[in-house]
């Protein structure tokens, strides 16, 4: 696949990983999180305002890499 077909796919696919990682941490602090401690949500919102970077930097990461011949 060539670079440029490879970004393209790649921006795609992380606009829905995003949407959809998004809208799991709305729902899942709307309905269980909201009645926590607040220390409780602020280690909740830590975790889930991080845990998207790993699979969007192998995403990146497989983005940018060399097109094989």
């Amino acid at each position: 696949m060539q670079i440029r077909t490879r970004k393209l796919v790649g921006t795609l696919l992380l606009l829905g990983f995003l949407a959809l990682y998004s809208a799991l941490v709305v729902a899942l602090a709307a309905g269980r999180i909201a009645t926590a401690p607040p220390l409780a949500q602020f280690a909740f919102f830590l975790v889930a305002g991080l845990v998207w970077v790993v699979p969007a930097g192998f995403l990146i990461r497989w983005m940018t890499r060399p097109a094989q011949t």
